[in-house]
């Protein structure tokens, strides 16, 4: 049976932790991730492009759903580009909201609670690279 799955994109699809520890200005006083990253140079997270195509494969309906800094609105533009080069069938699949818990679907997946994921109406899967990583969300994603 086919769902609606949202996918958050900062920890989810892309990782963050891995830019902001390269980034020459991590750790000094006055850092702001959200002002200095360029998103455009996030690495895919492990499995991702993977797991995000086996949903895909499986029939289900699949969506990016992420929240961009209002202080950055470069972070929004380079979202849709970083989503065009890493996932080019789904740029049009992306959806830019600060009220995730509006979203209508079956599940979100999301390494955080903010922004309306807590208050999410459907499922909310707990993305941990860790343990709930992009294998095992395929292999499980038809019990949870």
């Amino acid at each position: 049976m086919s769902k609606t799955i949202f996918v958050d994109m900062d920890g989810v699809v892309a990782d963050f932790e891995k830019a902001m520890g390269k980034h020459p200005l991590n750790g000094q006083d006055g850092f702001r991730p959200d002002l200095k990253l360029d998103f455009l140079q996030f690495e895919p997270m492990e499995g991702a492009i993977e797991g995000v195509d086996a949903l895909q494969n499986m029939g289900h309906e699949v969506y990016f759903a992420s929240t961009a800094p209002w202080s950055n609105p470069d972070a929004w533009k380079a979202k849709r580009l970083w989503v065009a080069k890493y996932f080019p069938s789904m740029y049009k699949r992306l959806i830019l909201t600060h009220r995730k818990d509006l979203l209508m679907g079956d599940y979100l997946i999301d390494d955080r609670t903010a922004n309306g994921a807590g208050e999410f109406k459907g499922k909310l899967i707990k993305f941990n690279p860790d343990t709930t990583n992009w294998k095992w969300i395929v292999k499980n994603i038809h019990a949870i």
